[in-house]
């Protein structure tokens, strides 16, 4: 992030991309000032939680005004190096990774996936949604040539530690891994695990055991 010398909880970085969302939303509504508690009600964090959030940069806003809309937005934006373009590469193109290709995180400027790679021959050499599709075998010397720190993996889950293997000496420094596999990184590098069946199964288990206030 921009701003090396402030340490955030991780908490409150997970945050700041949704609170870039809704502003970036205001900003293209004409809106020039919103409170804590308009923004609570938008991205549903309570405005307890987003004012101490926004208490780890300083003073961003003023008792009695709210923020700045255009102030926070460009705030944020160099916070999150929404300036620099982070190039991505998808490490698997069947169902998900079809899907990812078609969105390729067209409301985010600042991320674009620039390759992805596959081992069905059927679709290597294609492009899906502008995005060439390379063999397996050229991934190490593809991304290494292109630069790119940021892996999606929507691979097998036996072969994503064996993947991810070849990632880690391809430079790669943070992984998106949507595989039930629970990957084995060193220290420096990060990823972020997304298993939706487990993240449905939780959501199940909270239906049943956590009703919500209106239900009770």
């Amino acid at each position: 992030m921009a701003n090396e010398t402030v340490k955030i909880p991780q908490a409150t970085a997970k945050r700041l991309p949704l609170y870039y969302r809704f502003l970036k939303n205001l900003h293209s509504s004409g809106k020039q000032r919103v409170s804590s508690a308009e923004l609570s009600e938008a991205v549903k964090v309570d405005s307890a939680t987003i004012r101490r959030d926004f208490s780890y940069f300083g003073a961003l806003g003023k008792k009695g005004y709210g923020y700045n809309v255009n102030y926070l937005l460009s705030f944020f934006r160099k916070t999150l190096d929404q300036d620099e373009l982070t190039k991505v590469a998808l490490i698997g193109v069947g169902n998900l990774g079809t899907a990812f290709l078609h969105y390729n995180f067209l409301k985010n400027n600042n991320t674009k996936i620039e390759v992805a790679f596959d081992v069905d021959e059927g679709k290597v050499g294609k492009t899906i949604g502008e995005v060439p599709i390379f063999h397996m075998d050229d991934m190490d010397k593809q991304i290494v040539a292109a630069d790119i720190q940021v892996a999606i993996l929507t691979v097998p889950a036996p072969v994503a530690q064996p993947i991810t293997d070849r990632l880690v000496q391809a430079n790669v420094k943070g992984i998106l891994n949507f595989t039930p596999a629970r990957l084995n990184v060193p220290a420096a590098i990060r990823v972020h695990h997304i298993d939706l069946a487990v993240e449905l199964q939780s959501l199940v288990y909270f239906l049943k055991h956590y009703p919500t206030e209106t239900e009770e």
